[in-house]
């Protein structure tokens, strides 16, 4: 069957508002196309051999765990892929929160591994590549402050920091200046995250727009 509905993936620092972002967009579809997208999550543990390796690799990383997390990760993203993301494209939208460049930022901070490293074998894994990845950017000071104002405690002594945050966001910054050498990450589009919430979902939706993400969709009744 024909894929009818794009994989949008958004990215970006904590307290960029990427969670946001995604429900402002979940509405947007359900609106104006009669549609309900899916949202998966950057781990989704839907396999359940390597849940024991997310937990440690992503709360206890360390030289030891390194290559058991990468290859849990791919085998989660593998069956998330497998299970949801695809059979999903012919109904409905797939709005995923963190993908794959969240965790090229991730292993080259805490694991110490350069992107392409981390990259190719997560590329190779994954099976599905991003109609298009949203990146919202802004300075580590403003994320952070961000994300400590949310409710709950929501941060992490060992990551929102400012000199993890900046580093983060360099790896970001590094990764969608090159996007040739990055293919599975889809098209990119960075966004303004500072602007207010309705100019970033204005912004969001023009790219789709502008990458032909819309025009084609089905309207409720036609599919």
């Amino acid at each position: 069957m024909a894929k009818h509905y794009p994989m949008i993936a958004v990215e970006g620092q904590d307290g960029t508002g990427k969670t946001t972002l995604r429900k402002g967009l979940f509405r947007l579809f359900e609106g104006l196309y009669g549609v309900t997208p899916l949202a998966v999550l950057t781990t989704n543990y839907l396999n359940a051999a390597v849940a024991e390796d997310l937990v440690d690799g992503k709360y206890r990383p360390a030289a030891a765990n390194r290559e058991r997390y990468l290859a849990a990760l791919a085998a989660d993203k593998q069956a998330t892929a497998a299970r949801l993301i695809i059979p999903s494209l012919p109904v409905r939208p797939v709005i995923a929160d963190r993908w794959l460049l969240s965790e090229l930022g991730f292993f080259a901070v805490k694991h110490d591994q350069p992107p392409k490293d981390t990259y190719s074998t997560l590329a190779r894994s994954i099976g599905v590549v991003p109609d298009l990845t949203l990146v919202l950017d802004i300075s580590a000071k403003a994320s952070m402050e961000r994300a400590a104002s949310r409710p709950g405690d929501a941060t992490r002594p060992d990551w929102d920091v400012l000199e993890v945050q900046n580093r983060v966001r360099e790896v970001y910054r590094t990764v969608t200046d090159s996007p040739a050498a990055f293919p599975a990450l889809g098209p990119l589009a960075r966004i303004d995250a500072a602007q207010d919430r309705a100019t970033v979902l204005r912004d969001a939706w023009r790219a789709l727009d502008e990458h032909g993400l819309l025009a084609d969709l089905p309207q409720e009744g036609s599919r």
